[in-house]
């Protein structure tokens, strides 16, 4: 199985950090994010991974071109100078990707989940996501799950963690191109009752505020 790791966000919300450093290159616990990634993806033997890049790109091709992810097949998705989103970040990728499921990560989330516990996707359904506990800034979270699927109708809604395993068919529900977002085809997937889910209880943080970080990295912002 191939992984996607989308590295293409301005990070606007990590601002000042990331006016020059990307923010998957914005550490955590002394290691930049996608370090974390990378890592957490080999020791689950996964080592054909595509990235999307765009914003100081240039830093991030750098980074993946070291020495010591060597023993990593490291595709590039160039975006240029315009994000394409998660949805068309993910279309613009499929030819790196391929015809089979793909997993994709958020570069600016940090979690200890173990990619060795993926299921393999269904050969019906066409995404599979890992879902959270609501943060504090998500409270009413985004989807739910019912006996093992992926479901809008609960009243207790949990987050998407950004980890899901999507199938290429995926993008052919709409005629979309350029900048999208990946969630109304998922909602689609949803309706056709062709999604699954599962929840992580262990570590996980979304990377989306300078506060956020610094609680992490046990710390508290100068003001």
């Amino acid at each position: 199985m191939k992984a996607f790791i989308l590295a293409a966000g301005k990070g606007e919300r990590l601002r000042p950090l990331t006016l020059k450093t990307p923010k998957p290159l914005v550490k955590v616990k002394d290691k930049p994010l996608l370090q974390w990634h990378l890592e957490a993806l080999r020791a689950a033997g996964i080592s054909d991974i595509v990235i999307n890049v765009s914003w100081l790109r240039n830093q991030i091709i750098d980074f993946v071109a070291q020495d010591q992810f060597a023993d990593l097949s490291i595709s590039i998705s160039d975006e240029e100078d315009e994000p394409l989103e998660t949805g068309g970040g993910m279309l613009k990728a499929l030819p790196l990707l391929g015809e089979m499921p793909f997993l994709v990560v958020n570069a600016d989330v940090f979690t200890d989940f173990n990619y060795k516990y993926l299921p393999q996707l269904n050969a019906e359904d066409l995404a599979h996501l890992v879902l959270v506990n609501n943060p504090d800034h998500n409270p009413k979270g985004d989807f739910s799950i019912r006996n093992g699927r992926l479901s809008e109708q609960q009243a207790q809604k949990l987050t998407y963690s950004g980890i899901g395993l999507y199938s290429p068919k995926l993008f052919e529900l709409a005629d979309l191109d350029g900048k999208f977002s990946v969630v109304p085809l998922i909602k689609q997937a949803i309706k056709l009752n062709k999604a699954s889910a599962k929840q992580h209880t262990g570590i996980w943080n979304d990377i989306g505020s300078p506060e956020r970080l610094a609680v992490l990295n046990g710390s508290t912002l100068n003001k």
